[in-house]
């Protein structure tokens, strides 16, 4: 008999999921249809699937992935930083979800399970 282990979600790997999916609902909504903002929802959503799921090139990969996520939120905060609307209130979304990506590295930093 072959018993199947599932990983167990904990507080901090939903806050990467709920985090990941506000980030990525407002890179896919904000100044749509631009491709840069959708690329860059999507590409949220891609790492978050390649965290989570029992992909095989990512499983066998979760801390190269986990870097890669790290990154990927570091250089979308630093390109707003660059270019970014930094306008009060009108670029308000931007300073949401720089925070939210803050919190993301952190928690990513913190989830050392894999």
């Amino acid at each position: 008999m072959q018993t199947t282990q599932t990983a167990k979600l904990g507080t901090l790997q939903i806050g990467i999921i709920v985090l990941t999916l506000i980030t990525a609902a407002v890179h896919l909504t904000l100044l749509f249809p631009d491709p840069v903002f959708i690329l860059n929802g999507l590409v949220y959503l891609a790492l978050l699937a390649a965290y989570f799921l029992p992909v095989p090139i990512a499983k066998d990969n979760r801390r190269l992935v986990r870097w890669a996520y790290m990154g990927f939120a570091a250089l979308t905060l630093l390109a707003w930083v660059a270019i970014g609307d930094k306008s009060w209130p009108a670029g308000a979304e931007g300073y949401f979800t720089k925070i939210i990506e803050l919190v993301l590295i952190a928690l990513l930093w913190n989830d050392r399970r894999y």
